[in-house]
């Protein structure tokens, strides 16, 4: 499955949506232990009882949010085949050990540091609901991480490195990625194989393959769909066509108020999204205030008291989280 056309549309990861249970549980471990802001607080567009929890950099920028779909009597999902298995998150060399150490604190299970590709080394863990996350260290981020106050700005997380999809087989997932989706290959490594659209970090896609693997099954602990960055509507239009083309059943835009989307399956089942970069996280809410207050589409606004009613409150004390 080819496209021929050089124009690359594709820019990198924009956001990662996942499915949680207990929503403050999900507060304290995004914004308290990892220290990621939470730069919106809004609701499931397509399910207006659930929230929607954004967590990114200091502008939601794309490239590091982290968003959840927090269903609290949501049954726990089943990674596998044919699922987004591992975000991955990008920090500076030498913060691998404030990090051991600050997740022991909490009590977070993590592996001993692990090399890959002969230089990448990072460490694994899971959250609440079991989500599988790493921390990679490099020195070729330049991005500023956000802080709170209550982590050094040294350490803070800078956003994503890149992502892991586990797959039976992971060529068709390589050529729809490389035919479609301007990625490039860039490395391989025993049973993982890595692409990106440039190479840089905050756009790897790994593709894992387990041929003898079992089928993930949804529910909490599970990656619900991951975006791909797009310059905006006219390169999503292009790269919506593009799709249609080779017979890729893609959705129409859709609206999100923060970008516009497009959504469809590549061919190993991973729901996959193309999201516009504008208008961003402050179209509704000051810059200095993101994620302080619920903020709901314009066709819900009438419906504030009832989506308020059965929403459970969060708070959240970044002082409480202090090394």
């Amino acid at each position: 499955m080819t496209y021929k056309d050089n124009k690359t549309k594709i820019l990198g990861l924009h956001h990662v949506t996942a499915l949680s249970s207990n929503p403050q549980k999900n507060v304290d471990f995004y914004a308290g232990i990892l220290g990621l802001r939470m730069v919106k607080k809004t609701i499931n567009f397509d399910a207006p009882e659930v929230y929607h929890l954004y967590y990114g950099d200091s502008e939601g920028s794309p490239g590091t949010l982290m968003t959840f779909f927090p269903y609290p009597k949501m049954a726990k999902g089943r990674q596998g085949t044919g699922q987004l298995t591992v975000t991955s998150f990008s920090i500076a060399d030498g913060s691998i050990g404030y990090w051991m150490d600050r997740l022991k604190k909490y009590g977070v299970e993590h592996t001993t540091p692990k090399k890959r590709f002969n230089d990448e080394e990072f460490i694994y863990f899971e959250d609440t609901d079991g989500l599988g996350i790493e921390l990679v260290t490099n020195d070729r981020d330049y991005r500023e991480g956000y802080n709170y106050g209550h982590i050094p700005r040294e350490h803070t997380i800078k956003g994503f490195y890149g992502i892991t999809l586990n797959q039976q087989s992971h060529k068709r997932t390589a050529d729809f990625l490389t035919g479609c989706l301007d990625h490039k290959v860039v490395a391989e490594d025993g049973d993982r194989y890595r692409f990106s659209p440039d190479g840089e970090v905050g756009g790897i896609v790994d593709v894992v393959e387990m041929p003898s693997g079992s089928m993930g099954r949804g529910g909490s602990g599970t990656v619900h769909h991951v975006a791909f960055a797009t310059s905006d509507d006219e390169a999503q239009l292009e790269v919506r066509e593009r799709l249609a083309s080779t017979g890729v059943h893609v959705t129409p835009v859709v609206d999100r108020q923060y970008f516009k989307s497009i959504y469809f399956r590549e061919p190993g089942g991973v729901l996959f999204e193309v999201a516009t970069n504008p208008p961003g996280m402050a179209i509704d809410e000051d810059p200095n205030h993101l994620g302080t207050s619920l903020k709901l589409p314009t066709w819900q606004e009438n419906n504030r008291d009832v989506i308020e009613s059965n929403l459970e409150t969060i708070t959240f004390d970044a002082m409480e989280f202090m090394d």
